[in-house]
């Protein structure tokens, strides 16, 4: 197929042809970042949490009694909700993955980074210190949540301690760690045994390191996954308890739990909305994120579709406004296929140059969200499978016009003479 004659063709029709080059381009550039936004979002949403998350049915309780014992209130409480027929187990904590109360502190691997941290009064930049998300638990707290130790064990009863009311945790002699945040801190080295130094506190010594355990709060890529299990016992009068039992069994439970728990004491808060299965938390923690996903694809759909329509609108106009032409070409022997390539590689023509043009928007288009939205760089190769989109596109939405113009017949060529 001969090139030149097509791009003379083209340039008798340069406004047409530049508009829809123009459709092509800003497609490109926003289909390949809206694509990248998806697939961001959809990796955040499908982060798992490291728990047993279909077993978990979660009762947040607020007691009003200042004067009462929280500690006592809390096993009190557990002893009756252990009881419940269906319930495996039962433990107070916290905050859990996804659950928005977060807590924080700035932590090191060494003695030197910490003093270090402290000379600069700030962890940013000093290697080897972040701040880690912060759990506390009673007693059987890993095996409650379904947590699976990479190594080391699970704490001793010796090493739990009481918080004291208002406090996050209790100072205590050891510490679990997630894997993600063993790496970072003791870069090749193994994490159990070493020291961990947090907020000021004593030195702990690491016992164990969990595969997983998601932040209460989501953050960038590459530092969700760092959290501090303590053997801190919770000293405030509000508390989760976390009920362990077959995935069939959760609602059942919780509607037991919230009976038992009032009977047992009338004078507690228990609102509506704390008592959820661990399911309904993460849904409910995700759905903007999932609402916008469905947004986004619409858009790029929607944006893909109206493209394919301009795409297949411009060439049946021009296959009508050139019928006579194809005449005369059939006449002197251009066969159907002939026809069908020609249509074809104009189409190719001016998707190229609309991706060209499209994939220097897309870079600038991600430039500008990143500097706004705190978005990621585009990686490179959302530029070539945007680009292969587009020409199937644009070959798909103009074959039917191709088609009807390769049935066009030599005849037509003479009826206007």
């Amino acid at each position: 197929m001969q090139i030149g004659p097509i791009l003379s063709t083209l340039r008798h029709h340069k406004l047409t042809a530049s508009l829809l080059t123009l459709q092509v381009a800003f497609t490109c550039a926003i289909v390949c970042n809206v694509a990248f936004m998806v697939v961001n979002r959809v990796r955040q949403v499908s982060l798992p949490s490291g728990l047993a998350e279909s077993e978990l049915s979660v009762l947040k309780v607020a007691g009003i009694d200042q004067g009462e014992n929280p500690q006592a209130r809390h096993a009190m409480d557990l002893a009756v909700l252990r009881a419940i027929p269906g319930v495996q187990t039962a433990v107070a904590v916290d905050s859990l993955p996804l659950g928005r109360d977060d807590s924080t502190y700035g932590t090191c691997g060494s003695q030197q980074a910490w003093n270090h941290a402290m000379a600069v009064r700030s962890l940013n930049g000093v290697d080897g210190c972040v701040n880690p998300s912060v759990y506390s638990g009673s007693p059987g707290e890993l095996s409650a949540l379904g947590l699976r130790l990479a190594a080391g064990r699970d704490f001793l009863p010796d090493e739990y301690a009481q918080a004291k009311p208002g406090y996050v945790a209790a100072n205590v002699p050891s510490a679990i760690i997630t894997r993600s945040l063993a790496t970072k801190l003791y870069p090749g080295r193994d994490a159990l045994g070493q020291s961990l130094y947090m907020g000021g506190r004593s030195p702990m010594r690491i016992v164990g390191v969990v595969e997983n355990l998601l932040r209460p709060r989501l953050r960038e890529p590459g530092v969700n996954q760092y959290s501090v299990l303590l053997p801190s016992v919770p000293g405030d009068h509000a508390v989760a308890y976390v009920l362990r039992s077959a995935p069939q069994d959760r609602e059942r439970v919780l509607a037991s739990a919230v009976e038992t728990l009032t009977r047992l004491d009338p004078n507690r808060l228990i609102p509506p909305d704390g008592v959820r299965t661990y399911t309904q938390i993460r849904h409910d923690y995700f759905q903007r994120d999932t609402t916008m996903i469905g947004l986004l694809i619409a858009s790029a759909l929607g944006l893909l579709f109206v493209t394919a329509l301009g795409i297949a609108g411009l060439a049946n106009f021009w296959v009508q406004q050139r019928t006579r032409s194809i005449g005369i070409r059939r006449a002197i022997g251009a066969t159907r296929s002939d026809i069908l390539r020609y249509f074809q590689t104009e189409n190719l023509l001016i998707v190229t140059a609309g991706i060209v043009l499209g994939v220097l928007l897309a870079v600038l288009l991600n430039l500008l969200l990143m500097t706004h939205y705190e978005l990621p760089r585009l990686p490179l190769w959302y530029l070539p499978v945007g680009a292969l989109v587009l020409w199937a596109l644009g070959q798909l939405s103009v074959l039917s016009p191709a088609l009807r113009a390769a049935q066009v017949p030599p005849v037509v060529a003479t009826r206007s003479i």
